[in-house]
């Protein structure tokens, strides 16, 4: 894992999938997108919060053998608030892709074929035939083949209402199996309200996902950068300092370490279906 060592280094990486997604749907927009709530005025193009509490030089990427297919419901991409970006701060193969009811982007359908990857549809299993739903994933074993499909979670980026009609209107999506995660805890999630408990925010499914793949440690980086990124922005939305000694720093840090790969634990893999 490697941790951009400035602010300046990390804004040089090249643009990610959601960053790329955002950049598209800016310059197709009639009009300025005002977010509502969070912090106003000038905002670091690399992190999305203004320039006093910008993270970017925290960035954590983790290799991982998993990958992640972000379908984002059609200003997703746009608000401040919006944690697919990142899982694709963390997770270095994310792709990312507008969704629309009457057409499909022909590079969504080129990673969906693509024999490299198994992808799963992450959706909650009561709204499935109960043949296409699977609650576990099959973890290779060090020396595992390396013609061995990779699991792609292709995740609906969308409030639950839009989740749902993604769900139904996107054909394209029927052959593969459907993952439903059954988590125990609930959601930390603090940027946006939800009714229920047991909606999960993105990133928070992200990491679900991941440490069902076997992928423990990507799986806290990411659950430790969201707690960050929570802290920094609702600082900034009350005009308070970012807290960089705090807790939820501390544990990135830790995480970041040389060495903490080693020590990460799967809360998740080995979950019975």
């Amino acid at each position: 894992m490697t941790e951009k060592p400035s602010a300046p280094a990390a804004q040089a990486r090249p643009p990610h999938a959601v960053a790329r997604l955002r950049t598209a749907r800016l310059a197709r927009s009639a009009k300025p997108f005002l977010a509502r709530g969070g912090p106003k005025g000038a905002r670091c193009p690399g992190c999305r919060l203004v320039p006093s509490h910008c993270l970017c030089a925290l960035h954590p990427l983790v290799p991982t053998r998993a990958g992640v297919c972000l379908l984002m419901a059609d200003i997703e991409p746009l608000k401040p608030s919006n944690t697919g970006w990142l899982i694709a701060d963390v997770v270095p193969d994310t792709f990312a892709f507008g969704w629309a009811r009457t057409e499909v982007d022909p590079a969504l359908l080129a990673l969906l074929a693509d024999p490299q990857w198994q992808p799963f549809v992450v959706f909650p299993g009561e709204f499935v035939a109960p043949e296409r739903v699977v609650h576990a994933l099959a973890v290779p074993q060090a020396g595992y083949e390396p013609e061995q499909p990779r699991p792609l979670f292709i995740l609906l980026d969308a409030t639950w209402p839009e989740a749902r009609k993604m769900f139904r209107k996107s054909p394209y999506l029927d052959r593969f199996p459907v993952l439903s995660l059954a988590p125990d805890d609930i959601s930390r999630y603090q940027l946006r309200r939800s009714r229920r408990d047991d909606h999960f925010c993105t990133s928070e499914v992200a990491a679900l996902c991941l440490n069902l793949a076997g992928e423990p440690h990507a799986a806290q980086v990411l659950e430790a950068y969201l707690d960050v990124f929570t802290d920094h922005y609702l600082l900034a939305k009350h005009q308070l300092p970012p807290n960089r000694d705090g807790d939820a720093h501390a544990r990135l840090r830790s995480l970041c370490a040389p060495g903490a790969a080693a020590g990460a634990v799967s809360s998740g893999a080995s979950r019975p279906g």
